[in-house]
């Protein structure tokens, strides 16, 4: 249900493309209809394609302007809002626009244009924003968008909220279970979201003792719910979080992650892109890797390692194989020699699972390359807190399972960091502090970092 929601925010940056390249045909077409040329007659040539490839030119431009800008931001808006971010933003474009014009006017000298293509551009684009809105409100109203619900607390609060959820459907969110505040609540809400689907929580006690907001966020965080309270905990320590309004209730959402909303979408669309581009630049060493393997030891070139991803779901993760066959089942046997104590995690030094190849293959992480179909199915992300068992995840406390609110990545802090020299807790502590700082530039310091110790020749 929570997909359905994202898809209309992303939608709008195609459809704005396509309202702008509308808005400046229209403009064009004003420009030398007959009721504005009996006026302002036509002093310059400017042929309609030409025309065409100036103006998908400059929407691109726009689109990026728009970023900037914050058009795209998640967060709820009124009509007058939506109005005056649209009036910002596009006046801003057109300002960069008429600058860019005036240094450069062999590309275009129509000032009537500009400033029809600005009001247009306005108009459809407000209008745009309304009808996702409205569609967004039908969609929520038929159930086809859905956000199920748990209450907790029981005074005023609780009632305005639970009343407003259940009589206007338009929010978008069903009521599904509300827990009074006792001993017993964070047991019997564990209890009832271990058997039901539930995507958030919604603590709306003002006076509930710290004790238990910390155990209802720690349980949200184990179980990846959202969490949201009422505006009166603002005492809460909190860096991330979005403030929307309900009945004239404030309510607060913690973000786990900056990962949430356009986040999660330009860490996806990095991804893609330089996993592409990868996978294209690495076939060659694919031969080569798998010839050598295959000469080395009985087996297959690669192997599909079981794996646990985002929201403790499990997937096959892809390696070049640098075990004998059946290495798996061997390390029922060897669990005995285990010489890290400090956490879940596995390692001997004299594994003799390990292959001829295997042991370079490690050394150099190029075992891990393959991956990149991982980060393309999109079950890994380039960067991200390692991908670990499901007898390791099984070990681990409520605090850790914060690990799998994002996609483990192929590298990570945890990996530049020290890789298998550094303590389970501070792998875990460089993890948390990458889920909840994450940026584009960050990632792109891990990769580069990741390079750098590659050819230094330490294990990543």
């Amino acid at each position: 249900m929570v997909k359905n929601k994202l898809f209309l925010n992303v939608i709008e940056i195609p459809l704005d493309f396509i309202l702008l390249i509308v808005s400046g045909i229209i403009a064009y077409y004003l420009r030398f209809a007959e009721f504005v040329t009996k006026y302002r007659p036509v002093i310059f040539e400017l042929p309609f394609f030409l025309f065409l490839q100036i103006l998908v030119g400059t929407s691109f431009v726009a689109i990026i302007v728009f970023m900037i800008s914050g058009l795209y931001s998640f967060e709820k808006r009124t009509v007058y809002q939506k109005f005056t971010k649209v009036f910002s933003a596009c006046s801003t474009f057109i300002l960069i626009l008429v600058i860019a014009f005036f240094f450069e006017q062999r590309l275009f000298s129509s000032r009537f244009i500009v400033v029809i293509y600005w009001i247009i551009g306005m108009i459809l684009l407000l209008v745009e924003r309304i009808a996702l809105d409205i569609t967004r409100r039908i969609l929520a109203k038929k159930g086809i968008i859905k956000t199920k619900i748990i209450l907790v607390g029981n005074n005023e609060n609780t009632e305005i909220l639970k009343a407003k959820f259940e009589t206007d459907k338009t929010y978008g969110y069903e009521v599904v279970k509300q827990f009074s505040i006792n001993e017993n609540t964070i047991y019997e809400i564990e209890n009832y979201i271990s058997n039901n689907e539930i995507d958030e929580i919604i603590l709306t006690d003002p006076y509930a003792e710290k004790d238990f907001v910390s155990s209802i966020i720690n349980l949200c965080n184990v179980k990846h719910i959202v969490y949201k309270y009422t505006a009166s905990l603002l005492e809460t320590r909190v860096i991330n979080f979005e403030v929307d309004d309900v009945a004239g209730i404030p309510i607060v959402e913690i973000k786990r992650t900056r990962l949430q909303g356009w986040g999660r979408i330009w860490k996806r669309v990095f991804d893609l892109s330089l996993a592409i581009i990868g996978l294209i630049f690495f076939i060659p060493i694919y031969i080569i890797i798998g010839i050598i393997i295959k000469l080395d030891s009985r087996g297959p070139i690669l192997v599909k390692l079981t794996r646990i991803g985002v929201r403790n779901k499990e997937f096959k993760m892809y390696k070049f194989r640098s075990m004998v066959v059946n290495a798996e089942k061997m390390k029922d046997e060897l669990i005995k020699f285990n010489e890290r104590n400090d956490g879940p995690l596995f390692k001997m030094k004299n594994d003799p699972r390990i292959t001829r190849v295997g042991k370079f293959l490690r050394r150099t992480s190029i075992d891990e390359i393959p991956q990149i179909l991982n980060v393309l199915m999109g079950q890994m992300s380039l960067v991200g807190p390692r991908a670990h068992e499901p007898r390791e995840v099984a070990q681990y406390k409520d605090e850790q399972m914060q690990l799998l609110v994002i996609k483990p990545g192929i590298t990570g802090m945890a990996q530049v960091s020290g890789r298998s020299n550094l303590k389970f807790e501070d792998e875990v502590r460089l993890d948390v502090y990458y889920i909840e700082n994450w940026s584009l530039m960050l990632d792109l310091r891990i990769l580069l970092k990741t390079i750098r110790v590659l050819f230094k020749k330490e294990a990543v």
